[in-house]
């Protein structure tokens, strides 16, 4: 059974970095030929997918959001990380890490429960 943990801070203040760690645990991020993303939430939104990173370890980002986004990873503790720089309040959502097929789709086999985040002063 693949399980995926978001762990992070609820709340970051405008202009920081948004930082969010996913833990997985039933399979290894080296895997192929899975993609291991972020997707968000926004309130009252649709699904976003924010970006990517493969069991390659080459990463792959929005074009809305490249400017501000880093993913990167740690095969030594399964774990794979967000960075998104400048948040302002629209970057407020619930943040999803999850296994996916394809890069850019919505869909996965398994996704984390999801964390709150808020940015906000």
């Amino acid at each position: 059974q693949v399980q995926l943990q978001e762990s992070g801070p609820g709340l970051v203040k405008p202009s920081q970095t948004l930082s969010l760690t996913c833990t997985v645990s039933g399979d290894s991020i080296t895997t192929n030929y899975y993609y291991w993303s972020w997707i968000r939430q926004p309130p009252g939104k649709g699904l976003e997918w924010v970006g990517a990173i493969a069991y390659s370890g080459r990463t792959y980002y929005s074009p809305s959001l490249k400017s501000r986004t880093s993913i990167s990873r740690d095969t030594s503790k399964n774990q794979f990380t967000l960075q998104l720089s400048s948040v302002t309040a629209e970057d407020t959502a619930v943040y999803y890490c999850a296994r996916a097929r394809r890069v850019g789709s919505l869909d996965s086999d398994y996704r984390g429960q999801g964390t709150q985040v808020t940015v906000s002063s």
